[in-house]
């Protein structure tokens, strides 16, 4: 199964695009960008954190808001999705996931923003 990824766009100085779940950051508290699926889901898979969207914010019977249910970080309000339906809209929206593997101090990041790069309100 081939997946097509959407190159990433937009003017990012601050951040390492990943093209692959083979690389890394260059340093601790660097914020890395990619579109890749099985990149995103690695980072995801190794904190524990499953795929969801904020409830009521779904448009045409299509998820809203993208998240991940982060365990022990109160998700309640969130809904578990599917990784197809994640990543269907992550697709469709034209996204890019901004992360970070570490924090400065070396201990692992939780942070991520996803962002349409020809909107501000993404």
């Amino acid at each position: 199964m081939s997946e097509q990824h959407h190159p990433v766009t937009g003017e990012h100085k601050y951040e390492q695009e990943v093209s692959s779940s083979e690389e890394h950051e260059e340093r601790p508290g660097r914020s890395l960008i990619t579109t890749d699926h099985e990149v995103i889901r690695r980072w995801a898979e190794e904190r524990d954190a499953k795929p969801a969207t904020v409830p009521g914010t779904e448009h045409e019977g299509r998820p809203g808001v993208l998240r991940f249910d982060f365990p022990g970080y109160g998700g309640g309000d969130l809904k578990e999705i599917s990784w197809d339906e994640w990543f269907t809209t992550f697709e469709e929206r034209k996204l890019n996931f901004i992360y970070q593997e570490h924090r400065k101090d070396g201990s692992p990041s939780n942070f991520f923003r996803l962002e349409n790069p020809e909107r501000e309100d993404a």
